[in-house]
């Protein structure tokens, strides 16, 4: 990547922040921009910084990092991942809901959280199967009801059957290869569908399409794959 991603790093924890900090300047295409110990502070270095890539901590005095980051995706260009340290949190639901673009544990490897960056950077949802998919398939079938915005009633009738099956695919968590060798097309025509999904439901990215096709029953939790 020719152009610096810019890093905003937000933990209530100094030692935390530091640690992910001297991770991310390690790499030549990376710079950390600032850092914030709470979600006041956050929205605040956001709006005056403008980074790409947010790494948002759930937990934070003053303003959690649920009201951060629909603060911070509502106002900025800045794409928000978010860390915990808990596999099963109800509050990173709430986060996907709030704009977030994924979320990873606290505890991952440190080429995990340079990747997730990237990742995040360059447009993609990051899903972390094991527990992304598993929390959204608990808390809908616990009967979450969704924000008012996300009522799909009538918008997946407005996607052709090859989105619809893309989007299904999408949900089980696929990648863009695994979604094409699947569906016997190229990688290239799956991002087409996934783009056009997206843009037709007035979604932000796959990690929203992942929700909504669990809240609309499109995707089962608990049901086979196949």
């Amino acid at each position: 990547m020719a152009d610096q991603l810019r890093v905003l790093v937000v933990d209530d924890q100094a030692l935390v922040r530091d640690g992910f900090s001297v991770i991310l300047e390690a790499q030549p295409d990376i710079t950390v921009v600032g850092e914030a110990g709470d979600g006041e502070e956050a929205v605040s270095a956001a709006l005056e910084l403008r980074p790409d890539v947010v790494l948002m901590d759930v937990r934070m005095p003053r303003l959690d990092g649920i009201g951060a980051t629909a603060r911070i995706c509502a106002e900025t260009d800045a794409r928000v991942l978010v860390l915990t340290t808990f596999d099963v949190d109800e509050y990173v639901y709430d986060a996907l809901h709030a704009g977030a673009s994924g979320f990873l544990l606290k505890d991952m490897r440190r080429d995990e959280l340079v990747a997730a960056v990237r990742t995040i950077a360059g447009g993609e949802a990051l899903l972390a199967p094991t527990v992304t998919r598993r929390l959204i398939a608990e808390m809908v079938d616990r009967g979450r009801s969704a924000p008012v915005g996300w009522r799909p009633e009538g918008r997946l009738a407005a996607l052709t059957a090859r989105e619809t099956d893309t989007l299904r695919l999408v949900a089980r968590g696929l990648s863009n290869a695994e979604i094409a060798a699947e569906m016997f097309v190229t990688e290239h025509t799956v991002k087409t569908h996934v783009s056009n999904l997206l843009t037709k439901l007035g979604l932000r990215d796959r990690v929203q399409a992942v929700v909504l096709a669990y809240e609309s029953g499109l995707v089962v939790p608990g049901a086979a794959s196949g």
